[in-house]
């Protein structure tokens, strides 16, 4: 019997994933790699990322999902299904799944595992507006930030353009779909900032806004680190990144498609005491920007989860899922935090689109080097996944990059 199958057989537990996503199929690997474990899905839609894989146990797509009871009905479900006397452990991958794990809690958590904060901490992180008086009360450098609240009249003092308009809060701006709809707006006039927020309260959304400091500089002045801390609020990891390339879609700005670690110990210091002092559990990801006017790394948000692209960590050799299972499975905990230093290249797009877009002269050559000395890691191709339909799928979407990449404005739009 193979190291993996005989790991899966003694599997102590059962993972059971929120969402069909990129996100979704991430940890999925990580927790097959690491403990040769098929994770259970719950979804909305299926996808091809999860759908075509070999390391997935099941899929369960339910309609409304992101409905409260509904959410908590099907988990109570699929618990019932699976009550073998493993112990279940649970893994949102976006913001809405994580709200609704930690708003219901109380009832979830007598058949699930999981490591979230609590909900006053989550709407102090999550509701942009509570977020960064936090962040500079903990000595976090962010951009100029004005709080427009939707329905009131606009009355903003602007001292610079461009600027990044983006919803308070996520989970209520996307419950009120209109055309037009982006994830980030980037504007150039107050005349422009009052037309978006005109739309956008059309909508019916009824929550603040977020009206920033656009911080110049492309993709690679973007930051991301991820950390973990243990359920009893210890870092036990930070790594740092630098942005290589994120989609380059309107509707997808923010997802991040090549990052290259790095290693920054004064920011990371601050990051994760930031989090302790808070008194933080679980995974987080943070984003940020380098602002070059001011040689300041400037927080954009944190993410109350591991990132779409926080799976670099396990590339790293953090495991994403083993930490998680270590603490919540084996009570196996550490008093002491890596800063992790190993060099990879994560990315979710073709080698190609490394070499034609990441143009940054400063980068560039050690993107070059990475691939020549194959450091680039792309979980979508994990070698443990033999699916049969998966090359074919994953060949299909490579090849849409070239067009997606090519015709993209908001690239060209960086200054």
């Amino acid at each position: 019997m193979s190291t993996l199958k005989k790991a899966a057989a003694a599997a102590d537990f059962v993972p059971v994933i929120i969402g069909t996503d990129l996100n979704a199929y991430h940890m999925a690997a990580s927790f097959h790699e690491a403990y040769g474990v098929k994770p259970h899905l719950l979804g909305k839609i299926r996808m091809g990322f999860t759908h075509y894989s070999s390391i997935i146990a099941s899929t369960t797509l339910v309609e409304n999902l992101d409905d409260a009871e509904v959410f908590v009905r099907a988990l109570q479900l699929f618990a019932e299904k699976h009550d073998d006397g493993r112990p279940l452990l649970l893994v949102g991958t976006n913001d809405h799944y994580v709200r609704l794990i930690i708003e219901n809690a109380s009832t979830l958590e007598t058949r699930y595992r999981f490591n979230y904060p609590s909900l006053q901490l989550l709407n102090q992180l999550q509701v942009k507006d509570a977020f960064y008086p936090l962040a500079q009360e903990h000595g976090l450098a962010i951009p100029e930030t004005h709080i427009h609240h939707v329905g009131q009249p606009v009355d903003l003092d602007i001292s610079r353009y461009p600027v990044i308009l983006k919803p308070g809060n996520g989970v209520q701006y996307y419950r009120n779909k209109f055309d037009g709809q982006e994830k980030v707006y980037r504007l150039y006039s107050l005349e422009e900032v009052v037309a978006v927020i005109e739309k956008i309260e059309a909508s019916g959304y009824r929550d603040t806004l977020i009206i920033q400091d656009f911080i110049p500089g492309d993709d690679t002045y973007i930051w991301d680190s991820v950390l973990y801390l243990n359920s009893e609020g210890q870092a036990e990891f930070v790594n740092f990144g630098q942005v290589m390339l994120q989609e380059h879609e309107a509707s997808a700005i923010g997802n991040y498609t090549a990052i290259l670690s790095r290693f920054n110990e004064e920011v990371m210091q601050q990051l994760k005491g930031f989090l302790e002092a808070i008194g933080y559990t679980g995974l987080a990801n943070f984003d940020l920007k380098y602002d070059a006017r001011d040689d300041e790394f400037k927080v954009l948000e944190v993410n109350v989860r591991q990132g779409r692209s926080s799976w670099y960590a396990t590339a790293q050799g953090h495991n994403l899922a083993g930490y998680l299972v270590e603490d919540l499975i084996r009570n196996n905990r550490s008093s002491q935090c890596t800063f992790v230093e190993k060099e990879v290249l994560f990315s979710v797009v073709p080698k190609y689109i490394l070499r034609e877009y990441v143009t940054e002269p400063t980068v560039r050559d050690d993107v070059a080097r990475l691939i020549r000395e194959k450091k680039v890691r792309n979980p979508l191709y994990y070698r443990g996944d033999k699916h049969l339909l998966r090359r074919a799928w994953l060949a299909v979407r490579a090849a849409r990059y070239r067009r997606k990449y090519a015709t993209a404005t908001w690239r060209e739009q960086l200054s």
